[in-house]
């Protein structure tokens, strides 16, 4: 596998690098006991930071948040070798629901809001698992991150707009309380201002709370303006990775991911196309 060396935050002598929240070593998908997606996946994911997972369609991306969030036995799928582990517990077979009690919590992709019930509603479906609580306190806190949702609380969902559905899905993933927060293309279907919105909320509530993202994404830009580390996958393995700046920084992730040439300059379709039959790491 190819990849940039990991590096810490900070000059040297600054604090030791944070704990691994997540990590996946050596995992197998394999999907209707035949068809093999993620071949020997390793990432980690530091606690309190941003990590995003780059890829092009059908890299293998969704199916290793379904694999970490328990939902591959819905499409019957299954990890068939390696291990996940979260805040050091071995999660591999752990059914969804007990993962989300440990702390994860996915916003999967299309957004899956409650299209007939309300904006409130939504939230709270959010807490189901934590039992019979008061969210009135979660709820001030997610009207606070969003005042936006505040002022559409009794609005029916599927009428929102994509972006405010987008919001509203990381809003209820908020109210289960996570200590990873795992979003699916959150800026799929958005106008670019939209999408520029919701990646600094996610910066936002990293910052704020403390929170641990791990995110999916095509927009490998964004993406890579609020990680702190990035890894890239083709062909359901890591091919390369490093902190979100060397990843900006290399020049096949700017010709290939980022759209730009050696001078800086943007490249034509038709240029990535073809740079694409020539990637290096394959």
């Amino acid at each position: 596998m190819s990849s940039v060396e990991l590096s810490g935050k900070g000059a040297a002598g600054a604090s030791a690098p944070a704990a691994d929240l997540l990590t996946l070593n050596n995992v197998e998908v394999i999907y209707d006991d035949v068809i093999l997606v993620l071949r020997g996946l390793s990432l980690s994911v530091p606690e309190g930071q941003i990590v995003a997972l780059l890829g092009s369609n059908g890299a293998g991306k969704s199916t290793t948040l379904k694999a970490v969030s328990g939902l591959l036995p819905t499409e019957h799928g299954e990890v068939t070798d390696g291990s996940i582990l979260f805040a050091g517990k071995n999660i591999t077979h752990l059914d969804a629901a007990e993962r989300v009690k440990l702390g994860l919590s996915l916003c999967m992709e299309g957004r899956h809001v409650f299209e007939h019930l309300t904006v409130e509603e939504n939230l709270i479906s959010g807490a189901y698992f934590r039992g019979r609580i008061d969210t009135k306190a979660d709820l001030d806190m997610v009207y606070g991150l969003l005042p936006k949702l505040g002022d559409m609380r009794a609005r029916i969902a599927g009428y929102l707009s994509g972006g405010e559905q987008q919001m509203l899905a990381i809003g209820r993933a908020l109210m289960a309380k996570p200590k990873l927060l795992m979003l699916d293309e959150p800026s799929l279907g958005l106008a670019p201002l939209l999408v520029k919105e919701i990646f600094a909320f996610i910066k936002q509530v990293n910052e704020e709370m403390g929170l641990t993202v791990l995110v999916i994404e095509q927009n490998a830009r964004r993406a890579l303006e609020v990680a702190d580390h990035g890894y890239i996958m083709e062909q359901g393995r890591i091919v390369l990775e490093g902190t979100a700046q060397e990843l900006q920084d290399n020049p096949d992730v700017k010709e290939f991911y980022l759209g730009l040439g050696e001078s800086g300059g943007r490249k034509s379709f038709r240029d990535v196309k073809h740079y694409k039959r020539r990637k290096r790491w394959l």
